[in-house]
């Protein structure tokens, strides 16, 4: 459901006021760009208390740290951009000191030894603020009832009880979300809707960490302007070469959407930006749809939300920092006769399993409302398990997940790109949709985020150390 987003339509839709702290607050994009950031996060790694022998007692042995160490070199490896700074400690000072050494920005990972070990060190921990996952395998000590309790007294405290050391990376995926979102530039195209909080600069400062940089549209024709015809003659071509069949576009509606394409991949990477939004997608038909340019973005791990929908944009930013995967941002529209859920977009990411995962297969199509640009009908994989969700008042996730049962071989209605999911209770999220939490404007009550895999349990510990809310719909 793309609208033609104007100034006045956002009056309409978001409070007026959400509007004004947004034009005065958003910081404007400069041709300066900005200073590199950071290629790592630093994770606290805490083993708490002293070891135990391995064959009596509660508690972890040596030789069962030294399998938690390897395991934690193996996550450093496989995720990139983490780095696991480890000492022991056995007090609050020792705690405290190697914290000290990890940075203000390093949240924390302790895992517990012995009964009381976790206890003897959360003082300083649970005083810092700092985000904390706690690692307790089996019976390693008693501590393991006090984490939940903590997060319950609002502390952001998680906790993985398990003997599987693949829990290890979990918690280093969910651990390096909030640190990243303090590193994370977004672009935005004026106006900017959703909820109130998910537009407004100092709530999304202070909830998230994320600046906002304000893009002109004039800074982004001139850039348009200046994209290399040879360059988005052969992209053209090969988004006619790859796809399936080119059904309505012409091949000029293809050269135009390339241009646009290049011309927000060059602005990207000037701004050295993590994502994106355009309040103004469908002012775009002239110059060229920016469709096919999202999916190039998404497909290159920058999120990317039509319809300058915020709560979408932080929705597709936590997963792509978590898992490293896109979203495939659609409006919602149940068969309760089929049990089942539509999502349908006009855009969305080819590699749904990330950057180096396989392209679903598309079609180039018109856009359904507008009936000209060029968008992608993009058909993703049947039987594939997905977690479909979305951020909402920086404060609360909606959340369920399904399983894709079709995909339409050309769309005769709707959106172009669509998937059919078989959910738990089509009949119960239609009468609770939304959660009892969400309010305001169709877009903002229609779109959701569609991820592939089920990131239930992972989302839980994710809101348990953002002191957010998790919501089940349906």
């Amino acid at each position: 459901m793309c609208e033609n987003c104007n100034r006045r339509d956002f009056l309409g839709a978001t409070a007026a006021s959400s509007l004004l702290l947004a034009i005065s607050q958003v910081r404007a994009a400069e041709g300066t760009p900005p200073a590199p950031l950071p290629s790592k996060v630093r994770i606290c790694t805490i083993f708490a208390g002293t070891p135990t022998p391995c064959d009596r007692s509660w508690g972890v042995c040596e030789q069962e740290i030294t399998a938690i160490q390897q395991r934690l070199k193996e996550v450093e490896k496989k995720l990139g951009n983490v780095e696991f700074l480890i000492g022991r400690a056995n007090n609050a000072d020792e705690a405290a000191a190697l914290m000290k050494r990890a940075g203000e920005d390093a949240p924390v990972l302790a895992v517990n030894l012995c009964i009381g070990g976790l206890l003897r060190v959360s003082e300083p921990i649970l005083q810092s603020g700092r985000p904390l996952a706690v690692f307790s395998a089996p019976a390693s000590g008693h501590d393991w009832m006090y984490p939940f309790r903590w997060r319950q007294d609002g502390k952001p405290v998680t906790m993985f009880t398990s003997s599987d050391y693949v829990e290890l990376e979990r918690a280093a995926r969910v651990l390096r979300v909030i640190p990243l979102m303090r590193r994370s530039r977004m672009l935005v195209f004026l106006p900017l809707r959703g909820t109130a909080p998910a537009c407004a600069p100092e709530q999304i400062k202070s909830r998230l960490g994320a600046e906002l940089v304000v893009v002109g549209q004039e800074r982004f024709d001139e850039m348009m302007k200046a994209v290399d015809d040879g360059k988005a003659k052969a992209d053209a071509e090969q988004w006619m070469r790859e796809a399936k069949q080119v059904v309505e576009p012409s091949q000029e509606d293809v050269l135009k959407a390339a241009r646009a394409s290049l011309a927000l991949e060059r602005l990207v990477e000037e701004e050295k930006a993590q994502g994106l939004a355009v309040g103004t997608c469908m002012g775009w038909l002239a110059r060229g749809f920016p469709c096919l340019g999202f999916t190039r973005l998404r497909d290159r791990g920058i999120p990317a939300s039509c319809e300058g929908d915020m709560d979408s944009l932080w929705t597709m930013m936590l997963f792509q920092h978590m898992f490293g995967i896109p979203g495939f941002q659609g409006n919602a529209t149940f068969d309760t006769s089929k049990n089942a859920l539509w999502t349908a977009h006009c855009v969305g990411p080819l590699k749904m399993d990330g950057p180096d995962g396989e392209s679903a297969p598309y079609l180039l199509r018109s856009h359904s409302e507008i009936g000209g640009g060029v968008v992608p009908e993009i058909q993703y994989r049947i039987g594939q398990e997905i977690t479909r969700t979305k951020l909402v008042n920086l404060d609360t996730l909606l959340i369920s997940t399904g399983t894709i049962r079709e995909v339409p071989e050309k769309s005769v209605r709707a959106c172009r790109t669509q998937i059919v999911t078989e959910v738990g209770d089509a009949a119960q999220m239609v009468r609770h949709w939304g959660g009892g939490v969400l309010e305001g404007d169709m877009m903002t009550l229609l779109h959701r985020v569609v991820f592939y895999g089920d990131h239930m349990q992972t989302a839980q510990h994710l809101t348990d150390l953002m002191k957010m809310r998790l919501v089940v719909e349906g």
